[in-house]
């Protein structure tokens, strides 16, 4: 299927006017909509990398997990804010270093549910407080909340919570 341009008006599309639909591809193509990925990015897990690089941490206790985000230019979006996702793949990945410190060491996790409120947006070079803390920790499952605060202020972005199942080595062979 050939890609579609902001000049050409698919069939399917008929239901809006031409003029809404190259709105909407513009705004789409301003955004990176067909944009070619940089090599050193077209390799395997190079997001992680990239999400890596701006998370560091703090404190490791057993149910309770402190990091720093940096909202550095790699995670904002186009208007120079913290990107979701890059708060959806943050609160995954601290949720799951959170879990670790509870369950089984030969167990693994596979995430059931993430739910996240975007409650206000981190400005460019802020340092958030990323807390993780076990609300519930059962046999086969554990289920991780988080908060996202401005460290200067402290000041509520994000809340999230994450459910966690465990995999016994016997279910992954």
């Amino acid at each position: 299927m050939a890609a579609t341009t902001s000049k050409e008006i698919p069939a399917a599309e008929a239901e809006i006017s031409p003029n809404d639909y190259r709105i909407v591809v513009e705004f789409l193509e301003d955004w990176g909509l067909a944009s070619s990925i940089k090599p050193e990015y077209n390799v395997n897990d190079a997001f992680s990398k990239v999400v890596g690089g701006v998370l560091k941490l703090i404190s490791a206790h057993r149910g309770k997990i402190s990091c720093i985000l940096s909202a550095k230019p790699p995670v904002l979006n186009g208007i120079g804010r913290l990107h979701g996702g890059a708060v959806a793949s943050v609160a995954e990945r601290v949720a799951i270093a959170c879990a670790k410190t509870v369950v089984h060491k030969d167990e693994d996790l596979f995430l059931g549910d993430l739910s996240i409120s975007y409650l206000s947006s981190a400005p460019r070079n802020a340092e958030i407080v990323v807390d993780a803390f076990v609300i519930s920790s059962e046999k086969k499952q554990a289920i991780i909340g988080l908060n996202f605060r401005i460290e200067e202020t402290g000041r509520l972005l994000y809340l999230s919570r994450a459910t966690f199942e465990s995999m016994p080595l016997s279910s992954r062979l």
